[in-house]
């Protein structure tokens, strides 16, 4: 599997975060979040038991409009 580059927060000032990429998955498709780890005890209570292999992320409102508009476009 590939991860190709969709877009990241253009106002994030932490590096490359938060980051959407596409996978190349020919079985579904699939997409990949970079976000930064939800660490917060009341957020993760509310969650409930995450498994092992799965990490909880947060993302801001506008990567999730970037990908929107993009998959409008058809351009994933």
């Amino acid at each position: 599997m590939r991860a190709h580059f969709l877009g990241k927060d253009p106002e994030s000032n932490e590096g490359n975060s938060p980051t959407l990429f596409a996978t190349d998955r020919t079985d579904r498709v699939t997409y990949i979040a970079q976000g930064w780890k939800v660490t917060d005890p009341q957020v993760l209570a509310d969650v409930g038991d995450v498994p092992d292999h799965e990490a909880i992320i947060e993302i801001p409102e506008d990567v999730i409009k970037m990908w929107a508009r993009r998959y409008q476009e058809g351009v994933l």
